[in-house]
């Protein structure tokens, strides 16, 4: 397992050096560093109880209790154990099965314009509130921190304090995927067609003002949540570019984001850019009602 793995980073490591990235070296990992292993087609099993916990074989270990989150639909290739820094074990199992949904016809077509102000804004008319998880939190997190840097190294509460520390980050985490899995998922489920914006989040955090910002809102995970749905669905997203999109609008123009939207869906799938004509009724949604309903419809 161990073997299989390190010549997959080898390999990995080759493959970005010969497309011209600068790598570096594989590092020893001593003592809790190494935190993953794989089991590759065989050596364990999932055994169905009919209780609130199954349980998971593992060779070389045994029997494991565990909470599978849901239905396992097809034939399990592989399993890969983590252990997380706050303390948690998780199993990802790899899952081989034959999907090809058929391509839905585009009868309901959207154009979606992210932003830092509001998450994003959509061609229909609904404004996302930006929930600032980061930010949010980051009171908490340097609390924590600063008590972290005063613990003795190697003591039991360090330790203790430490779990703390990544116990806030993996909530952060989790409430960060929940809200964008909710609302990708909204978006694959109720369009045919989705148009965005073909963003480079790479270049865009060069400006060290929004640098924080763009990162805590994370378009780059919403559009490769986005994807990866609408693919599974049958479900089309065309990328476009995203210059001259909010081309003579001003910041203070309240539907600036919306007129942006409208262009993208416009350049994205009817024709080149088109002015919009009609004044929009926003509906403004409040990140907390899209965690707690699931959507952004009331």
């Amino acid at each position: 397992m161990v073997l299989c793995q390190l010549y997959s980073n080898l390999k990995a490591l080759s493959e970005l050096k010969r497309n011209g990235r600068r790598v570096g070296r594989l590092r020893f990992k001593g003592k809790g560093w190494f935190k993953t292993f794989c089991y590759n087609q065989s050596g364990f099993k999932l055994i169905k109880t009919g209780k609130r916990l199954d349980l998971l074989h593992l060779s070389k270990i045994g029997d494991v209790p565990i909470r599978v989150h849901r239905p396992v639909d097809g034939e399990i290739k592989q399993i890969v154990i983590k252990k997380h820094n706050s303390g948690k074990w998780f199993a990802y199992m790899c899952i081989e099965k034959e999907n090809k949904p058929s391509q839905r016809e585009p009868k309901r077509i959207i154009g979606i314009d992210v932003g830092v102000k509001n998450f994003l804004t959509d061609s229909d008319g609904r404004q996302i509130e930006n929930p600032r998880f980061y930010e949010k939190t980051l009171e908490r997190i340097r609390a924590l921190r600063h008590w972290l840097s005063r613990k003795k190294k190697g003591s039991k509460n360090r330790e203790k304090q430490r779990i703390k520390l990544a116990k806030a980050y993996e909530k952060l985490v989790n409430q960060r995927d929940d809200f964008l899995h909710k609302l990708s998922r909204f978006y694959v489920n109720n369009y045919d067609v989705i148009c965005v914006e073909n963003l480079n989040i790479r270049n865009m955090v060069r400006n060290h003002n929004l640098a924080q910002k763009i990162l805590d809102a994370s378009w780059g995970k919403f559009l490769q949540l986005l994807e990866y749905k609408a693919e599974s669905a049958g479900v089309r997203v065309v990328k476009v570019n995203p210059r001259g999109t909010s081309k003579g609008l001003s910041h203070e123009n309240p539907i600036r984001d919306w007129i942006s939207a409208v262009r993208i869906k416009m350049r994205g799938w009817d024709s080149p850019d088109s002015p919009a004509e009609m004044k929009p009724l926003l509906v403004y949604t409040p990140a907390n009602f899209i965690i707690e309903a699931g959507s952004p419809l009331r």
